[in-house]
């Protein structure tokens, strides 16, 4: 965020626009993929076919703004404390949000959802354990991929009972379900392997030995750039 002109307030900057845009459209995605808004007008049948090939449209900008708002804030030199904040909570409730949905549809089992969703809890947990100490975990190449791989299995989820593959041939629908849970399973290991890196990358913090309690700028520190890679854990 910066300081306006007059002093008396602040505005955000372009990135940290974009990705507050990202979260307050997550209900509307949601409201596309689960209500029964075509009755609402009358639409013709094929509106009803397409509903979830909207969805999918819906989530994938909401996912690609990730990279849009990480351009803005390097390009333009606007990277704030605010936006490492507010960037990896932005996609974690998109995707969080989805898998709810997944489930809401009958589609998904909750124990993957409970997976994804609890490595979040468990390495934010982490991170924080670690800043305490004054120490930062790096984010690594598995969260990118974690990331990609859970974007990609939750458009293929949105889509793959969708009218459209169910007029397929029965052997090209059942390569589409193949498909999608392969991509899916796919999510799920790389989230459980990249939550297990974390974990070996902090071993030193969790066992120890311990150098004692950091000093508060140290801790503050730590603080920002455990931030910072949360964020580079993203696409963006």
């Amino acid at each position: 965020m910066a300081q306006s002109e007059g002093g008396a307030g602040v505005r955000l900057n372009a990135a940290n626009t974009v990705t507050l845009t990202r979260m307050i459209f997550i209900p509307i995605f949601l409201l596309v993929l689960l209500a029964d808004w075509p009755r609402w007008f009358t639409a013709p049948q094929m509106l009803y076919a397409a509903r979830p090939w909207i969805a999918a449209g819906v989530f994938a900008i909401l996912a690609a703004t990730d990279g849009v708002d990480g351009y803005l804030a390097r390009s333009r030199n606007e990277v704030t404390t605010f936006g490492k904040f507010l960037d990896p909570l932005a996609d974690k409730l998109l995707v969080t949000a989805a898998l709810l949905a997944l489930i809401e549809m009958h589609v998904l089992p909750a124990w993957i959802a409970l997976v994804i969703i609890s490595r979040e809890f468990i390495v934010s947990g982490l991170r924080m354990v670690a800043s305490a100490e004054g120490t930062v975990i790096a984010a690594s190449w598995y969260g990118k991929i974690k990331t990609v791989l859970q974007i990609a299995a939750v458009l293929l989820f949105i889509v793959k009972d969708s009218a459209t593959f169910a007029n397929l041939p029965a052997d090209a629908q059942v390569w589409v379900q193949v498909v999608a849970w392969t991509v899916m399973g796919a999510a799920v290991v790389m989230t459980i392997m990249s939550m297990v890196d974390y974990f070996m990358h902090a071993r030193d913090v969790l066992i120890g030995p311990w150098s004692g309690e950091p000093s508060l700028a140290t801790a503050e520190k730590a603080v920002c750039e455990a931030a910072r890679e949360e964020t580079d854990e993203t696409v963006g």
